[in-house]
């Protein structure tokens, strides 16, 4: 006997679910709404500009020698020492000077041998003179005589002036200070043979004390000479008022800056050397109404800078380009884009989007403190 065995037919109603499930697995699912984010904002508004442009600098003399042996030769001894206070006159190095003094002895002996002919030529012709008014000689015989003393005479000078040189070539082996002043560099050392003229010691001489500073091309322009200067040393002290002497006429070969010297009382001036602050007036916007909001407002759009800015009515941000004109602290100055009265987001501002809907963030309010129970009367117990 033959057994056959069929698949039961599937009713109406599980065909349909499963229909409905297979439909429902092909289809895309809701797309999923965006957060709506909580954004600080600020209320933009105008103060003051708090920053004062400040610059350092350092102390410097108002004169600063670079001194040198006038001759060359080998340098046998250096008195001076780096920092040390020199007076006028005061012995700094020294150089081997035998050479100059074999050419003074030789100078000393021509001098002594144009002095003998000299000497001789004048007794010829006191002579010849006298000869000549006897009649035993000619006038011209008497010419020579006297264009040989002439001629000695011009040896002696000649040797008498090269005696001279020669002595003070002797002399410049000795280098002096020629002022009062602070040795601020040591170019040179014993032993070392240097040319005329090549700097040896650098003196800051006593007196005037300038405070030096450099500062960028679009500022250079607005300092000019005479304008207040204050100055305060880097390690506190008292504030000290100066006034511009000199702005560099052109620029440094290397920085691209302009020097600035300001002429300070050297009664009361720092340590030479000294560095400290230095705050031109002419460059102060203190007390300037300006429109200011923090850095992290700020994002980069485009080649500018831009902001977000809560509209009110739909509670949506849009972008908004401004222009940053400069830094105050932790703030940046807005020169344009921006009135006084906008909402502008400033923190989150890398996470948002045109248009988007967005809540202002509220700061945890502490929880109210309960107030005092009065203990219960007697009456109520």
């Amino acid at each position: 006997m033959t057994v056959s065995f069929l698949r039961p037919a599937l009713s109406f109603p599980s065909a349909a679910v499963l229909l409905a499930v297979a439909v429902a697995g092909c289809s895309k699912p809701p797309p999923v709404e965006e957060p709506l984010r909580s954004v600080k904002v600020q209320t933009v508004g105008t103060s003051a500009f708090d920053t004062v442009p400040e610059f350092s600098a350092e102390v410097r003399a108002r004169i600063e020698s670079q001194l040198g042996f006038r001759v060359a030769g080998k340098i046998l001894k250096r008195q001076a020492e780096l920092g040390q206070h020199v007076q006028a006159g005061q012995v700094l190095a020294q150089l081997d000077p035998q050479d100059y003094r074999l050419a003074a002895d030789a100078a000393r002996a021509q001098q002594a041998a144009a002095v003998t002919n000299r000497d001789l030529a004048s007794a010829d012709l006191k002579r010849y003179r006298e000869l000549r008014a006897q009649n035993f000689i000619s006038g011209a015989e008497l010419e020579r005589r006297e264009a040989t003393f002439k001629s000695s005479q011009a040896q002696l000078d000649q040797a008498q002036a090269q005696l001279a040189s020669q002595g003070n070539q002797a002399s410049y082996t000795t280098l002096v200070a020629d002022v009062a002043g602070v040795v601020t560099a040591i170019d040179a050392q014993p032993g070392q043979v240097v040319s005329a003229g090549t700097p040896v010691v650098r003196i800051a001489q006593d007196g005037a004390r300038d405070v030096v500073f450099a500062v960028p091309e679009d500022r250079a322009a607005l300092i000019r000479p005479g304008s207040a200067v204050t100055v305060r040393g880097w390690a506190g002290g008292a504030e000290l008022e100066g006034k511009v002497r000199e702005v560099a006429a052109s620029a440094d070969a290397v920085t691209r800056t302009y020097s600035v010297k300001v002429a300070i009382d050297a009664a009361t001036s720092p340590a030479l050397g000294a560095t400290v602050y230095a705050r031109p007036k002419a460059l102060s916007n203190a007390g300037a109404a300006v429109l200011k909001l923090p850095t992290s407002a700020l994002r980069q759009e485009g080649s500018g800078s831009a902001v977000w800015v809560l509209d009110t009515a739909t509670m949506t941000v849009r972008s908004q380009p401004v222009q940053v004109a400069t830094a105050d602290g932790n703030e940046a100055v807005i020169a344009a884009g921006i009135t006084p009265g906008m909402q502008v987001v400033v923190a989150g501002v890398h996470v948002l989007s045109p248009g988007q809907k967005v809540t202002v963030y509220q700061g945890k309010t502490p929880a109210p403190t309960p107030a005092p129970v009065a203990p219960a009367s007697a009456a109520s117990r």
